[in-house]
């Protein structure tokens, strides 16, 4: 299978597209510089306790308090409280935990009051970042995620990937990692490390431990709340969580991001650190690879897939239902039964493509078309799992009930991925009128006088829907792209953006920023129109004066 990943950094958001044999199947979007990210550590402060709930609300400087519950202090809370008192309390001496005395644990039904105390400051982790209305989820459970392994401060077990298959495998990395890691860390070694040699261990182990200590000396320095640790950027991440050696290529539109990649591909794998590619095009990275079309058919309520059978899918806060149609598929059997379970055969592949695009979580409700058979039924649900299992996010699946609905609870640590297929009018905002398509070219031209002229912005580029550049640069030596070039200088180009409305551009700078075009209403009015009038009038008259001299 061939695996590609597609990175486009925007000046706002970084969007990451994965493509298998050119199919996308998952599509991660993130604000840059985006703050409560899933493995983030923040030096926090215990607002209230919720005897009731067993869990306290914590300050960690969102807008609404995070939730920590009991279980989420982990066994090992006694010894974590000893090494965050030393830390805030004592400036000049840092504990080191591999030479300290094992605590006993706390007792897993105990209350939240008898360890946590309103202005408490603790140290805690994101694991699921707001959520609607609800802030973040914190732990207490510190972990630092590396390519190879999670290393766990006061932890002392050794686990090893269930994916591994071979137990002298999981035998040599368990003994392997347990003679090198330190007292009182605890160690998940991830299935990438199968093959692993021990240097190679030794060295991700290192730097795991080092963003420990980094994390503790950060933490003394601030004040709470204050975020002490950020988690490696979402690209590197998903990266660092997906990369295995099948990956042929991975393109990336920003220098950046690119440098970013390049050395970390370098590091983990020198042999495969040509794949990251920098993509330098007109065009938008989305659609030279064909990302952007994927997305608009991918999304939104109704999804079609083969022989005009389509699933509807449906969202609340918690619970999401999925309704499989057979539509106006031609049947290619008489038989009811097994165009039935054709059907539901292909909606399972684009129900489980479906997950992974839109990282659907909660509880999902799939009401699959009827079987009366109970093989069928017994084969739709083994299919389903077997799809299932290249899914990375935790999940469980549920056989048919006698409705025919198959319910899946999937792992859901940050927002649905949520993208609007349609496109609102950029004209008229949604009133029913707009301005003749015949105009809309006149508008164009004043927005870039506008940008040139009276911004005086140069090397800049207008993304138009793909009709109308076609339109504009239709003629190879009357083409009004042509022209305007002339007129205005090459300061310009026109590209194509499949994401754009009909009716709909924009104007993006030499840093990739876009310009704000919408000053132009208040500035072009009196005085910026008059201007031009002058200028048009001046140039008029000097035609009008060579003219009667030639005369």
């Amino acid at each position: 299978m061939k695996s590609e990943l597609i990175v486009d950094v925007q000046p706002g958001d970084v969007t990451i597209a994965l493509l298998e044999d050119s199919r996308l199947v998952s599509l991660q979007k993130e604000a840059r510089n985006v703050a409560y990210a899933v493995g983030d550590i923040y030096l926090a402060k215990v607002k209230k306790l919720m005897p009731g709930l067993n869990a306290a609300f914590v300050n960690v400087g969102y807008e609404k308090d995070a939730f920590l519950h009991y279980l989420d202090l982990g066994p090992n809370f006694a010894m974590y409280s000893s090494v965050v008192e030393q830390v805030l309390d004592d400036k000049k001496k840092m504990p080191h935990i591999d030479k300290m005395t094992r605590l006993p644990e706390i007792d897993k039904h105990g209350s939240v009051t008898d360890v946590l105390a309103p202005g408490r400051q603790l140290l805690v982790q994101i694991v699921k970042e707001p959520i609607s209305s609800k802030g973040p989820r914190l732990t207490t459970e510190i972990s630092f995620t590396g390519r190879n392994m999670v290393l766990m401060p006061f932890g002392e077990k050794v686990s090893v990937s269930q994916k591994i298959g071979s137990t002298a495998e999981k035998t040599r990395l368990r003994k392997l990692v347990e003679s090198i890691k330190p007292e009182n860390f605890g160690v998940i070694v991830r299935t990438s490390a199968e093959g692993k040699k021990v240097q190679e261990l030794m060295h991700e182990m290192r730097q795991l431990v080092k963003r420990w200590e980094d994390t503790l000396a950060k933490a003394r320095r601030s004040m709470a709340p204050s975020l002490v640790f950020e988690e490696e950027g979402r690209t590197v991440g998903v990266i660092r969580d997906l990369f295995n050696p099948s990956f042929e290529n991975i393109y990336v539109n920003d220098a950046d991001t690119f440098d970013q990649l390049h050395d970390y591909v370098s590091m983990i794998l020198p042999e495969k650190a040509d794949i990251v590619k920098l993509y330098a095009d007109e065009a938008p990275i989305f659609d030279h690879f064909g990302v952007t079309r994927q997305i608009k058919t991918s999304f939104g309520k109704t999804v079609s897939f083969r022989s005009g059978a389509y699933i509807i899918i449906e969202h609340t806060e918690a619970l999401h239902v999925i309704d499989v149609n057979s539509g106006n598929r031609s049947r290619s059997s008489a038989d009811q039964e097994s165009n039935a379970l054709e059907v539901n055969l292909r909606a399972a592949e684009e129900i489980a493509r479906q997950l992974r695009l839109r990282d659907m979580g909660g509880i999902i409700v799939i009401d699959f078309i009827d079987m009366n058979k109970a093989e069928h039924r017994q084969k739709l649900y083994e299919y389903m799992r077997e799809l299932m299992d290249t899914d990375r996010a935790r999940h469980n699946i549920l056989p048919l009930s006698k409705f025919g609905l198959m319910q899946i609870t999937r792992q859901r640590v940050r927002p649905d991925l949520e993208i609007e297929t349609s496109e609102k009018c950029p004209s008229c905002h949604g009133k029913g009128t707009v301005e003749s398509s015949l105009l809309f070219t006149d508008t164009l031209r004043e927005k870039l006088e506008y940008c040139i002229n009276d911004l005086g912005k140069s090397n800049i580029t207008m993304y138009v829907h793909p009709f109308v550049e076609a339109y504009l640069k239709k003629g190879l030596f009357t083409s009004q792209y042509g022209r305007w070039r002339r007129d205005l200088g090459k300061k310009f180009k026109i590209t194509a953006d499949q994401s754009l409305a009909y009716l709909q551009y924009k104007i993006v700078g030499p840093d990739k920023k876009e310009i704000d075009l919408r000053e132009e209403k208040d500035t072009g009015s009196s005085a910026t129109k008059t201007k031009r009038k002058v200028k048009t009038r001046t140039k008029d008259e000097e035609s009008q004066t060579q003219e009667s001299q030639q005369q």
